[in-house]
């Protein structure tokens, strides 16, 4: 008869530690990108990707969207249905302009923050460099 207060107690902590997993999901503090290796953007915001198609921007980039944004947008951009699938983002001008608009300000929808705004946490160098990543895993 021992035994079955023991199994609830052991169920309730799963449950207890398997929630805290989901109750903390994106409630992490942003990682800092190193940008060494790329050109210098300044304070005044781009319009375009300045990177499209530099590799060091893509590596870098990989790097940054695993640190700080793979947790909603998925390992490898492969979205797992929380937040956008940004593969499919549109390429060019576009893509830049939602891009742009989301990382500097964030998303908040109905009074909660669904994606954190970057500007003043990631420099504008960081950021484009995860634009140029997203770009290279793009899928129609």
């Amino acid at each position: 008869m021992k035994a079955a207060p023991l199994k609830s107690g052991l169920a309730a902590a799963c449950l207890a530690l398997s929630l805290t997993g989901v109750l903390a999901h994106g409630d992490v503090q942003p990682q800092p990108v190193d940008t060494a290796g790329l050109a210098s953007l300044g304070e005044a915001w781009r319009d375009e990707n300045p990177y499209r198609g530099d590799a060091k921007a893509v590596a870098i980039g990989d790097s940054g969207f695993n640190q700080n944004c793979a947790r909603c947008h998925g390992l490898q951009v492969i979205s797992g249905g929380l937040a956008p699938d940004l593969r499919y983002l549109p390429l060019g001008k576009e893509g830049d302009e939602y891009f742009v608009e989301r990382v500097r300000h964030g998303a908040i929808i109905n009074g909660m923050t669904k994606m954190p705004a970057f500007e003043g946490v990631l420099s504008q160098e960081a950021l484009w460099a995860i634009r140029t990543y997203i770009e290279a895993k793009h899928e129609e």
